[in-house]
């Protein structure tokens, strides 16, 4: 079925609404005005020799960087064991518990907050860097779950029961035959989380306690001022966003090929 014109031109506007914005801050972050101001009297990379310039916002990123590679792995290694529990388990239960790991993409961000704060001041982690990493763990897990999820279920059980009969125990499955079939859908999946914790403010703000990362730092600062530094921050991570998507565009292309050639066989 074609799309009129009214839906094309709606599709076009909404796509405008959503980008021409995007392409507003990236502009200004090469601006050689003192403040913020659209569009820019001149060029010029002042706004990112002040990022990476300072000390502070350095030692945010690193933060961050470390923060998002620790949490990221973690939710990897206990959310594609979930994933794969729940899909191939029978057990009473299940559905309760795979709503349960989709819990945190579903309640309001600031629930969340307030528990994992709560939680975390009773078992003693409140700004912990431990406390940190498992509360972005618990935002990054959904994510695996659901990505992981989706591929196993799309691989054939028979496959394993194959490797059964011929004498593999179930580790050996899931190592030899399972997960090299699940690379791009895991590396997906470690995309996305690594992204969602790299990006979050709300929870951060909660239970960092001393800890900097650039999401904290940006809200911070935009509290206190509006510092065009700001800009170029958005845009490094607007990049990485982009980048971080076609990577997971190219990896499910490839799953998609890798599934076609093994239906042919």
């Amino acid at each position: 079925m074609k799309a009129g014109p009214f839906t094309a031109l709606v599709a076009i506007a909404t796509l405008v609404f959503l980008v021409l914005p995007i392409l507003i801050v990236v502009a200004m972050s090469f601006s050689s005005a003192n403040s913020l101001q659209f569009p820019p009297p001149g060029l010029s990379l002042r706004w990112y020799e002040s990022f990476f310039g300072d000390p502070r916002w350095v030692e945010a990123l690193v933060t961050s960087t470390g923060l998002a590679i620790a949490s990221s792995i973690v939710a990897l290694v206990l959310g594609s064991a979930a994933a794969y529990g729940i899909v191939r388990g029978h057990f009473p239960g299940r559905g309760l518990i795979d709503a349960n790991f989709m819990a945190p993409l579903i309640l309001p961000t600031i629930v969340v907050a307030v528990a994992m704060y709560l939680a975390l001041a009773k078992v003693g982690l409140l700004g912990t860097w431990i406390g940190l990493v498992a509360s972005h763990v618990v935002l990054s897990v959904p994510f695996v779950v659901l990505v992981v999820g989706v591929a196993i279920r799309s691989f054939d059980e028979r496959i394993e029961q194959v490797a059964f009969t011929l004498g593999a125990s179930r580790a050996q499955t899931v190592l030899r035959v399972l997960l090299p079939n699940l690379m791009p859908s895991l590396a997906s999946a470690w995309i996305l989380a690594l992204i969602s914790s790299f990006d979050e403010v709300i929870v951060t703000l909660f239970v960092a306690g001393v800890y900097q990362t650039v999401p904290k730092r940006m809200f911070n600062e935009l509290v206190l001022q509006v510092n065009p530094t700001i800009t170029a921050i958005a845009t490094i991570l607007i990049a990485v966003s982009v980048v971080a998507m076609a990577a997971i565009g190219l990896l499910t292309a490839r799953r998609g090929g890798l599934l076609k050639t093994m239906v042919g066989r």
